[in-house]
């Protein structure tokens, strides 16, 4: 069953593309036609990529494998922070800062900053500061979290990153190639999907149309998780169920051990019985 259908990609807005002198060659397998100097999409084509990618996602999901959003253009940054927040998942939508994947020890250094900031200000160590010092550590503390606090949680790289506007976000997409991360990414008439693992061909500029593929991708990777849970559940069950096989079996054996002289002595006490004459 499809993640998505075709009228619910129509009413989205989903098949808009770019005016036609904007496109690139490399979407022409994605583009069903032209009307008015637009590039039209096939959502034939963008119903079956996002089953694809939402399969992938699902998968990554329930190997406890940590997805990266990204996206910084108005239209997406909303629902990107809300979708993604509510599959625990981190998110860039504020600026992407060169070398958050190629430069991630930096990364991480910078987060670390800001969780002593916290723990200084909430402990008492900050209280003989004067206003004006205590207002520069702020400001850096507001600027830390507005650009890092979605990834505060990231202690490692990330095993995927879904973009929204790949040509916006090029940066994120080189890092992402250089160090072998898969990418998924909704790609527009106009971006180049070539340095895409998993294109889901889509207008990238309407707020419905990001949604309700992004609503997709998320409902998916929320599936991984739960099944990813009840895995551990029915683990966690096998483990107890074995590790009381383990305890009972030393008393079954103790049992036996017990039972063992009795059973000897049955056939001696028989013998030593006189036979009746």
């Amino acid at each position: 069953m499809s993640r998505t259908n075709f009228d619910q990609l129509l009413e989205a807005g989903c098949h808009f593309g770019h005016l036609r002198r904007k496109w690139n060659p490399a979407m022409a397998p994605y583009i069903f036609m032209e009307r008015n100097g637009i590039h039209i999409i096939d959502l034939h084509k963008t119903v079956a990529k996002i089953d694809e990618a939402a399969e992938a996602l699902k998968g990554l999901a329930r190997s406890g494998k940590k997805i990266l959003f990204v996206a910084t253009k108005k239209q997406a940054k909303e629902a990107v922070a809300e979708k993604a927040a509510a599959v625990n998942m981190p998110y860039v939508n504020e600026r992407w800062a060169g070398g958050m994947l190629t430069n991630f020890p930096t990364i991480r250094k910078a987060v670390k900053k800001m969780t002593n900031i916290d723990k200084l200000m909430n402990d008492g160590t900050f209280a003989n500061l004067s206003k004006r010092e205590l207002l520069q550590i702020s400001r850096q503390r507001a600027k830390l979290e507005k650009n890092l606090g979605s990834i505060a949680d990231l202690t490692r790289l990330p095993s995927a990153l879904f973009v929204v506007d790949v040509m916006k976000e090029h940066i994120a997409v080189k890092e992402a190639n250089r160090l072998g991360i898969p990418v998924f990414g909704i790609v527009d008439t106009n971006s180049d999907p070539k340095n895409i693992d998993h294109v889901i061909p889509a207008n990238d500029d309407a707020k419905d149309s990001v949604e309700v593929i992004l609503t997709a991708c998320c409902d998916a990777i929320a599936e991984g998780l739960e099944e990813r849970k009840a895995e551990k559940a029915d683990e966690k069950a096998a483990a107890e169920q074995a590790e009381e096989a383990a305890e009972a079996k030393p008393k079954r054996a103790a049992r036996k051990a017990e039972e063992a002289p009795k059973a000897e002595e049955a056939p001696k006490a028989e013998e030593e019985t006189p036979a009746a004459e």
